[in-house]
């Protein structure tokens, strides 16, 4: 297996299997779009039989079957779970779309399409990998590819179930979950923790209905007003996150998030400043600490504007929990913080759902030692970044309960060019390429 480049004669095959992953327009729980939510699933179950895997397919509690591939080790040979998964988040209006969203296509270097890295891309690696290895004289170690198909929707716990419900289907030495990637291009990069937390519903009411604001504003109480006193409460004067009996002070102790590659990778506009004073690092404010995001927020539309006092006000507040903190205790101080700084005695009401706990792993492990050689290989360089990252993957707490003895590891195709999630989302062939190659060269070594 050699360091591949631009003129890699497998790009061809892999851009094949991305373009056909991306051509179903697969998000999970839209009736409409059920068929080709299973066209997906049908394609990745083809796909790994033809790898000469035992493929089966697992109902879930939330209609989205979860695809298993296994290959049983030779002898006492140890076994690894690759993960990914089939399904996206809805590509929204295609005429925003630079081009067709659900057709694969080549600009500038990169490929655009929905899930083209997200997590499609982290898919087509895993098979370029597997026909990589198979090439190079195979592997005694145990297989077991896990693909899901509702990994987006988030709440409905499907794969975390069938975990529970059937351990044994999943039971590991090693798990490598694709669903992460570098810091930037051609920087190989291992994710050792990820935030949980929680969403924050908030609801608040001061009259029994609208009144006119010539007549009463200025001593009656506006829900919105209120509601905007409560989302200020929980910050500082520099605008990080404060929760009255939580500790939000916390350092990154790993690789720096510097300002600049901030800046770039947030969109942030010229002149507008990032939150926290001079000696708040990005790494500390979305990797250490506690941040709450108002994601929502309702009143009267400004389109539908009267002169009238606000009687009610809602607002949906996303909090995000750091690595070494327990996620239902932060929530609840939050809960408790919100009531406690609610003005005027306005009636409030909290609702907490979506609770996942945070996830972190050591990057000092074997396996994880493995995997990072085997990138610094495929991408030629002797630099490993060590990073967190703010989002949540509340499989990995459950994984980590059921096989505590498993090390796992985050990895992946997804770098901040990608724009996972929006508008024109895309990948770098070559980050495809590589990661395959370092998983390649991990299956080949691992146990040996």
């Amino acid at each position: 297996m050699t360091t591949p480049d631009a003129s890699s004669p497998h790009r061809d095959r892999i851009f094949a299997d991305l373009s056909a992953l991306v051509s179903f327009n697969s998000p999970h729980s839209t009736p409409e779009l059920a068929s080709e939510h299973e066209a997906a699933c049908a394609w990745t179950v083809s796909a790994l039989e033809q790898l000469g895997l035992n493929v089966t397919r697992h109902a879930t509690v939330d209609d989205a079957d979860t695809v298993i591939a296994t290959k049983d080790p030779v002898g006492d040979a140890p076994t690894v779970l690759l993960y990914s998964h089939y399904d996206v988040v809805p590509a929204g209006d295609p005429a925003a779309w630079t081009s067709d969203p659900f057709t694969l296509t080549e600009r500038g270097g990169r490929w655009y399409g929905r899930g083209a890295a997200d997590c499609k891309g982290n898919l087509a690696m895993h098979l370029e990998a597997l026909r990589l290895t198979q090439a190079a004289g195979g592997t005694d170690l145990g297989l077991k590819v896990v693909v899901e198909g509702s990994e987006e929707l988030g709440g409905l716990d499907g794969l975390v179930r069938l975990i529970e419900s059937d351990p044994a289907l999943f039971a590991a030495d090693a798990i490598l979950i694709a669903d992460s990637g570098n810091v930037a291009v051609g920087t190989p990069t291992l994710t050792t923790s990820l935030r949980g937390g929680a969403q924050v519903n908030v609801t608040v009411e001061t009259l029994e209905g609208a009144i006119h604001s010539g007549s009463f504003g200025g001593a009656a109480p506006d829900a919105a007003h209120a509601l905007v006193c409560i989302a200020n409460s929980l910050f500082d004067e520099h605008g990080r996150t404060s929760i009255d009996g939580v500790s939000c002070l916390a350092t990154w102790e790993g690789d720096p998030y510097t300002r600049e590659d901030f800046r770039t990778d947030a969109g942030v506009l010229e002149g507008v400043q990032l939150l926290g004073t001079v000696e708040d690092e990005p790494a500390d404010m979305v990797w250490a600490r506690p941040a709450v995001t108002m994601i929502g927020f309702t009143s009267t539309p400004v389109a539908e504007a009267v002169n009238a006092v606000n009687p009610r006000a809602e607002a949906q507040f996303n909090l995000r929990v750091p690595a070494g903190m327990d996620a239902e205790f932060v929530a609840e101080k939050m809960e408790e913080h919100i009531r406690a700084h609610t003005p005027w005695g306005a009636k409030v009401e909290v609702n907490i759902s979506g609770l996942n706990q945070p996830f972190s792993t050591d990057p000092d492990g074997p396996a994880a030692k493995l995997l990072g050689e085997c990138l610094r290989e495929a991408y030629g360089t002797d630099s490993l970044a060590v990073v967190g990252a703010g989002g949540s993957i509340p499989l990995t707490i459950t994984l980590q309960e059921q096989f505590p003895n498993a090390e796992i590891a985050l990895f992946g195709v997804e770098e901040p060019q990608c724009g996972i999630h929006g508008v024109d989302e895309s990948v770098d062939p070559s980050e495809i390429e590589r990661i395959a190659v370092a998983e390649a060269l991990f299956l080949r070594r691992f146990g040996a």
